[in-house]
């Protein structure tokens, strides 16, 4: 695993902790936290497809 994906992933919390601060000092609350959501989701995604890399990896190694 790269360690890319964990600079990515640092980037996103730190934009999305940026991006909810400024939006609630606004005085946009709800759409600080339809960001913060956004930004969960999108680190799931990356999460989820490397869990499934990891199952097929495994799956191959033992060929089941």
């Amino acid at each position: 695993m790269d360690i890319e994906i964990i600079f990515r992933i640092a980037a996103i919390g730190i934009l999305v902790a940026v991006l909810n601060t400024v939006l609630e000092r606004a005085g946009k609350k709800e759409l600080g936290q339809l960001a913060t959501l956004v930004g969960v989701i999108i680190v799931l995604v990356w999460v989820i497809k490397l869990v499934k890399e990891l199952f097929d990896t495994v799956r191959t190694m033992f060929k089941l």
